[in-house]
């Protein structure tokens, strides 16, 4: 029992750093979903946004000492940038929201490689150092942004106007509209949100858990993200509380050979959990209705 425990304690960094960029983005579908907007691409996003952090700091990490914080503002606005194409999609061509968000996920895996290809000549990016330090206890700097981000959101949806106005437009947009809201406005700015926190996550995640971009370092993590707004209801400490938990399912993935007691599980079973996770939070909270009225709804204000 007490190296159970003590193998439980030594999980908590790896917990942290592993649910860091599931919550970043989280809170960006969070964000998206409460405006209307279901943004399917968050995996496709994060995927810009790690390339992007990665190219940036292999090019500036010989040149500054400020090239990780550099990478991510560049991965973070890379994934707002790259944003505006689901935005105009669904918002004001009012395409299938679903449709939109998988098609920026398929462009991402191809225009990453193909990025990768011109600069490097392969389809990744050249090696980098771990130069992200942690502090004394073992905890990376991503945690504290992943939690700075998700305060920053939920001040901005529950202590400011702009917050009740944008979860007006989720639930009822027409009424919105008619107290003169402007829907389309607020959705965009959601969207763009959305896209570069995605962005920040993919450049957290590639910067502490990766040493290179590749086309699998993202590796189902934006779809992680999007089963935690469901499994927390689409409220801030729900998605703490989800992320969290899959940070810790993959975490035991790595730490269980030291759990004596689960040996007898294959250790495909543990890389299989987070994923198995995703599915059953997924098929238990899909008839729930938790979810915002509009989400996923198109908004015509000719109709309003």
């Amino acid at each position: 029992m007490n190296a159970f425990f003590t193998t439980l304690g030594n999980m908590i960094p790896s917990i942290l750093m592993i649910a860091a960029p599931i919550l970043i983005a989280a809170a960006g579908g969070m964000v998206s979903e409460r405006a209307g907007v279901v943004n399917i691409a968050l995996e496709g996003l994060m995927a810009i946004g790690a390339m992007t952090a990665a190219v940036s700091h292999r090019f500036l990490e010989s040149s500054t000492i400020f090239s990780i914080p550099l990478a991510l503002i560049f991965a973070s606005l890379a994934g707002c940038i790259f944003s505006l194409i689901h935005a105009f999609a669904s918002i004001t061509l009012r395409a299938d929201q679903v449709v939109s968000g998988t098609g920026i996920n398929l462009l991402s895996a191809g225009i990453t490689v193909f990025i990768c290809q011109i600069i490097f000549q392969q389809d990744r990016s050249e090696s980098f150092r771990m130069v992200m330090l942690s502090s004394r206890n073992g905890i990376y700097p991503t945690a504290w942004i992943a939690l700075a981000a998700l305060a920053l959101v939920w001040f901005l949806l529950y202590k400011r106007p702009w917050g009740l106005r944008l979860r007006a437009c989720g639930e009822h947009p027409a009424a919105a509209a008619s107290a003169g809201v402007n829907v389309l406005r607020i959705r965009y700015t959601a969207v763009l949100i959305s896209g570069l926190l995605a962005g920040l996550a993919g450049g957290c995640l590639v910067l502490t858990q990766n040493i290179q971009y590749t086309v699998n370092t993202i590796n189902g993590k934006g779809f992680i993200a999007l089963a935690a707004v469901s499994f927390g209801r689409w409220l801030p400490l729900g998605i703490l509380g989800s992320s969290l938990l899959f940070g810790a399912s993959s975490a035991l993935a790595v730490y269980v050979i030291n759990i004596a007691t689960l040996n007898f599980l294959p250790p495909e079973f543990f890389n299989a959990l987070p994923y198995l996770i995703t599915l059953i939070t997924l098929v238990i909270f899909s008839g729930k209705d938790y979810a915002p009225r509009a989400a996923g709804q198109p908004f015509d204000k000719g109709k309003s």
